[in-house]
């Protein structure tokens, strides 16, 4: 058993380990290869969070789903850095709209060379990913275009906050489900796709890939609460600071309007304080993370997790199929 890609998979089958390798090194020389500009600036803004790493999560699908074709196929790596590009793109927004100081453990686009500079670089990122989709056909254009009208309308959604009367979790939910688990599906999609994979293969990939992709945005979610920078690489709780309402808050606000309890009704109080302030937002942080809102929503994360794994359930028994089952678990194992 050897460890490949992100969260230390472990691959059973050295042939397989090999093409996810292979794929994932040309991904990775697709991403700078993407990522150059003529102007010596915009390929140093372009490359930052490239050349800081990464998890590499939405590549190594599409590697794991064109094991149920033809993974050499001439379409798979491209795809592949598609998505990754699309999503480097999505985090220089999301830092300026977050104002977020840290990401991927080295200094955001947006705090080193200030917000107008990171959204452009994301555009640039945007249109480089166009540029390599324009060659892999209409239909892959179409996915994606689909794809981000989703991620933009989760970003939205999230912004205007539910309607009245709405559950705000099942509103939150919606909001990942578009700005998180769009993308992730696509990265099944594409990987099965551009293999040349059954449509109904296809199919699978895709759902797998959207209950993955909240799963994995919910771990995110615990994180946020309960690791340190050395772990999730940004800063903890920022989601926090800037009130932006993720599981563990949404789930300890439910609590309090059911149950009443004194404590959880204090620590909403808090939560809506300035958390600019260090010492109120260490307080806010050290309370939740022993919170029951908290395993509440790690609880939530292994359910979305469970969807994900039962979706496989049509894919024939393999060592690609075994794979993607242990990235379920490993999601789960990031959220404690």
């Amino acid at each position: 058993m050897t460890v490949v890609g992100p969260f230390g998979l472990s691959v059973r089958d050295q042939a397989l380990e090999a093409d996810v390798q292979a794929g994932l090194a040309a991904v990775e020389e697709g991403l700078l290869e993407a990522t150059k500009s003529e102007v010596p600036f915009i390929t140093e803004a372009a490359q930052h969070l490239v050349r800081a790493g990464g998890k590499r999560f939405r590549p190594l699908l599409v590697m794991l789903a064109a094991q149920f074709g033809d993974p050499y196929a001439p379409g798979v790596v491209p795809s592949a850095v598609v998505v990754e590009l699309t999503h480097l793109a999505t985090l220089y927004h999301d830092d300026v709209m977050d104002e977020a100081d840290v990401r991927r453990g080295v200094a955001s686009a947006n705090s080193r060379w200030g917000n107008s500079v990171a959204v452009l670089t994301g555009d640039f990122l945007f249109a480089r990913a166009s540029h390599i989709l324009a060659d892999l056909g209409p239909e892959a254009v179409r996915i994606q275009a689909e794809a981000f009208e989703r991620l933009v309308t989760g970003q939205i959604l999230e912004t205007a906050g539910p309607r009245d009367g709405r559950d705000p979790v099942e509103h939150y939910l919606d909001v990942i489900g578009g700005k998180t688990g769009s993308l992730i599906a696509v990265a099944g999609r594409f990987g099965a796709m551009m293999s040349g994979a059954d449509e109904t293969v296809v199919d699978v990939l895709t759902q797998y890939g959207e209950r993955l992709g909240v799963a994995f945005q919910l771990a995110d979610d615990v994180l946020d609460i309960a690791s340190d920078t050395r772990e999730s690489g940004k800063t903890p709780g920022t989601d926090l600071r800037e009130g932006i309402p993720t599981l563990p808050v949404l789930r300890l606000r439910e609590r309090a309007e059911r149950l009443g309890l004194p404590e959880d009704i204090a620590l909403c109080e808090l939560l809506d304080s300035d958390l600019s302030d260090d010492a109120r937002h260490a307080e806010a942080l050290a309370k939740l993370r022993v919170h029951p809102a908290l395993e509440q929503a790690r609880r939530d994360t292994v359910r979305y997790a469970e969807e994900a794994r039962s979706a496989l359930a049509p894919l024939p028994e393999c060592d690609a199929k075994a794979a993607l089952v242990e990235l379920c678990d490993a999601v789960v194992h990031r959220a404690g």
